[in-house]
């Protein structure tokens, strides 16, 4: 049940849900098709989403966003919950590898498709920095773990041909790559030219429309199974992962109240769709992925909001 300080929130975070509530529908009765879903993602990560990034980061500096204490803080709550996540897996004799998936939906949240724009325009354009500063750690240490960790049970030994593979994975990314150019750009002192910076402006206001639809519509082809499983992981994704990551920034580590609120927020985001992606390529438990993603963004409607007006 909504209390009245949250209801503000509440109808502030309801066009965002809307929008995936419309691309849920879209998909449902198949005027969106999967193809036509994956075309869309596409644009999204690899145009739109790149181009706000890349706008918002050569408009920083990195002295006014980076913090090690908060990313100490993020790191240590996020991987005390991922070695949780990994035991109760083990103890349940889950194999590795599936141990690795389950840790990874414990622990990895929608920070760019759905967090960059509405933490932003819910918290301000200050919670950009702290944001950016989310995302790289999930792509940069826990995006690298899943994959090392799936290939090194796999064979027994962690390849170098392994890690020069994340390498690459890495530098491919376009996030990466995006938040990485406008630090440069910053770096150098360059002024954005008007036109460009209209440029990137019109691309990048598509983000925020086509990540949530893109979502809504990803979400119609998923399949509910194992929802005993799926229930608990979105309730470590939901509210474990931001009560960890809200007792190490408020209490341990010493980081700015306004940072630790974007932080908090952004731990209590759903399911990241890139899971399940790493989930269905190495064929590893994907339906139970897809329910977590399911469950979490649907349940994230109020736990989302409950968050983000306590952290207000």
């Amino acid at each position: 049940m909504l209390r009245p300080d949250m209801l503000p929130i509440f109808l502030k975070t309801l066009p965002f849900f809307g929008l995936i509530a419309v691309g849920y529908w879209a998909g449902r009765t198949r005027f969106f098709t999967d193809e036509a879903t994956a075309y869309l993602t596409k644009f999204v990560f690899y145009f739109a989403l790149s181009a706000m990034l890349f706008r918002f980061a050569a408009n920083l500096t990195m002295g006014d966003v980076f913090s090690w204490p908060f990313i100490w803080a993020y790191l240590a709550a996020t991987s005390i919950v991922y070695v949780v996540a990994t035991v109760i897996a083990l103890v349940r004799r889950l194999p590795m590898e599936e141990a690795a998936v389950e840790a990874q939906c414990a622990v990895i949240g929608n920070v760019g498709f759905l967090g960059v724009p509405m933490l932003t325009l819910l918290l301000g354009e200050k919670a950009i920095g702290p944001v950016m500063m989310i995302l790289a750690v999930d792509l940069l240490v826990f995006g690298s773990m899943i994959v090392i960790v799936i290939t090194g049970s796999r064979d027994g030994r962690v390849a170098p041909g392994v890690l020069l593979s994340v390498g690459r994975g890495l530098i491919r990314n376009p996030m990466i790559m995006s938040i990485g150019a406008g630090f440069l750009w910053s770096a150098l002192q360059l002024p954005i030219p008007d036109p460009m910076n209209e440029f990137l402006a019109i691309l990048g206001g598509a983000a925020t429309p086509g990540a949530l639809f893109a979502i809504g519509a990803s979400l119609a082809s998923r399949t509910a199974e194992r929802l005993s499983v799926a229930v608990y992981l979105s309730f470590c994704k939901l509210i474990v992962h931001p009560a960890a990551v809200a007792f190490m920034a408020l209490f341990v580590f010493p980081v700015d109240p306004y940072a630790a609120g974007v932080m908090i927020a952004a731990a209590s985001l759903p399911v990241a769709g890139n899971v399940y992606i790493l989930a269905q390529h190495y064929r590893v438990a994907p339906h139970r992925v897809s329910t977590a993603i399911l469950i979490s963004t649907a349940a994230s409607v109020v736990t989302v909001s409950a968050i983000i007006a306590w952290v207000g």
